[in-house]
């Protein structure tokens, strides 16, 4: 909602991200090697990857940190599926925020919240592969 309203999306929300990480890690039984180290080093290379965006303007600072946070909790397989939600979300928003910017008039730059495709995509990713598990675990316990 931040992102939505300011543009902006708090280090704090990011920090909390990183924190959860390894209380995470440990309730779900990954192994410090290999599981854990996969989950650092796509969220480092997600750091790399998406700062040389940053670097060049394409993408916002808040963004970079919350897919990276994200990294850390999200299997590499399916990181890779939700940057592809990402980007599809992202590019139906650009297109609605764009036609919404013209129809206003507005002069000035066009600020897309990256930080709401981001969500859409987390979103999707805790509904159809987290979830599912939560749900098959509740049927056969009860």
């Amino acid at each position: 909602m931040t992102d939505l309203r300011r543009r902006q999306i708090d280090n704090w929300l990011n920090l909390a991200i990183v924190v959860g990480a390894p209380l995470f890690w440990w309730s779900n039984g990954l192994a410090l090697w290999p599981d854990v180290a996969w989950q650092i080093g796509i969220a480092l290379m997600a750091l790399v990857l998406l700062g040389g965006l940053f670097a060049i303007g394409a993408m916002g600072g808040g963004d970079v940190k919350l897919l990276t946070a994200l990294a850390l909790w999200i299997e590499p397989s399916w990181f890779l599926k939700l940057l592809i939600v990402m980007a599809l979300a992202g590019g139906v928003l650009t297109i609605a925020f764009g036609a919404w910017h013209v129809a206003r008039r507005k002069p000035n730059k066009l600020g897309i919240p990256y930080g709401v495709a981001i969500a859409i995509a987390g979103l999707w990713v805790l509904g159809t592969h987290y979830l599912p598990v939560a749900n098959e675990l509740a049927s056969t316990a009860g």
